[in-house]
């Protein structure tokens, strides 16, 4: 049992978490990260098997914190992107030159994200990472937070930030409301190694039940990320595995050969969630406790690593001027800058998956007149480009590549 006193107590780590902490311990801050995981569950090739498409802007801050060097072996270049609805033969096409030399992104496993922000806070000497522990309630006070912690213990800081999810106790406790529902939908997860090269192109494909995304990554694999109707998805799940594989290689198509699926796959509930608010007296909030929206664009945790980079920066400024960096005036920013990019991805989400996941001729019609309209407009396309790879807008510094 111990009782510590800290500047900045994070509560979960998930990726998002993780990254809060290693980012503000990495430059002087003193960082407590709380997470009821156990880190060695976290690393279990079964924990998830998901992948992340990490856009350019993204890669920027993992880079700024130290974590690139050993994610990089393992991330696959995103090199073109190919947008196509049901069996039309218009597509969307996206390729990085239009842009630049760099990637679109990266796909990275969720492992290795995980693998490699453990390494960095094991070396961080200003950061205590107490797992698995749960806080069972936190007091907020004028000056500073009280967390009480499950084995006895407290921790007491100036600042929580909450990256507790989706189902977020701290955001409820705190009185946060927020706008939620489930979409009718499932994804499915899973990893398939195919006999032809993929040459870094990632795959949109809309069905009428959901997208299905076709992910590079390494060694000659894809990642799949199947939106299936929910009714239907536990008969899926429930095949064997020959006749699962039949299943996905119909919608996966023979452009890269012969396919196998390779380990197991895992399904997820697909829901949508916006809070209220993203700060209160003492707390903040990121990553899934402020927002979730819909996988179809893969936007998910980039959003959330946006909310990183702002409220560090944020919180790094403050320190410097020598203010309370959980005060009112300190966070009233983050919310201003994090809320609109985050409103306007979840609407975006939103309105796709409606549009797309159906088989209505007319709106198949408007879908196909619009893909083909946004491929021949280089000038829409790349704008449309450089928002996917997280390069566009008001970004925080270590989106751009600059130091804290």
């Amino acid at each position: 049992m111990m009782n510590i006193r800290t500047e900045l107590l994070v509560v979960g780590g998930g990726l998002a978490g993780m990254a809060l902490a290693a980012i503000c311990a990495g430059v002087g801050i003193e960082t407590v990260l709380v997470d009821r995981e156990d880190p060695a569950r976290l690393l279990d090739a079964g924990f998830d098997g998901r992948t992340t498409a990490l856009a350019l802007g993204s890669q920027r801050v993992l880079a700024g914190a130290g974590l690139w060097p050993e994610i990089a072996g393992e991330a696959e270049p995103i090199r073109e992107i190919r947008v196509a609805d049901a069996d039309s033969r218009h597509f969307l096409h996206y390729d990085h030159r239009l842009v630049g030399d760099a990637p679109l992104g990266f796909i990275v496993e969720n492992r290795v994200l995980r693998r490699a922000l453990l390494s960095r806070l094991a070396a961080l000497p200003n950061l205590t990472h107490l797992a698995p522990r749960v806080v069972r309630g936190v007091a907020y006070g004028p000056t500073t937070a009280e967390a009480a912690l499950d084995d006895g213990g407290s921790v007491r800081a100036t600042l929580v930030a909450a990256a507790d999810g989706r189902l977020s106790p701290l955001r409820e406790a705190a009185g946060i409301r927020c706008v939620t529902w489930t979409y009718p939908q499932t994804g499915i997860v899973c990893t398939v190694r195919h006999a032809e090269p993929h040459r870094g192109i990632a795959v949109e494909h809309f069905l009428p039940a959901g997208p299905f995304a076709i992910l590079p990554m390494t060694g000659q694999r894809s990642s799949i990320v199947w939106t299936e109707r929910a009714d239907l998805a536990p008969t899926l799940l429930a095949l064997e595995d020959a006749a699962f594989a039949d299943e996905l290689a119909r919608r996966f198509g023979d452009h890269l050969g012969a396919l196998e699926v390779v380990g197991p796959h895992w399904s997820y509930p697909l829901s949508f969630l916006h809070a209220a608010r993203y700060v209160a007296p003492r707390i903040a909030l990121i990553g899934e406790a402020a927002h979730v929206i819909h996988p179809i664009a893969g936007q998910g945790l980039n959003l959330g690593i946006r909310d990183v980079a702002a409220l560090a920066e944020l919180i790094v400024d403050a320190r410097r001027l020598g203010l309370d960096i959980g005060s009112g005036p300190v966070l009233e920013p983050y919310e201003r800058r994090r809320r609109l990019d985050a409103v306007l991805l979840a609407a975006a989400t939103d309105g796709l998956n409606r549009l797309f996941s159906n088989a209505l001729p007319p709106l198949q019609l408007a879908r196909d007149l619009g893909l083909a309209a946004v491929d021949r407009l280089p000038p829409l396309k790349r704008l449309f480009m450089r928002h996917a790879m997280g390069t566009l807008g008001a970004l925080p510094r270590l989106a751009r590549g600059e130091a804290l």
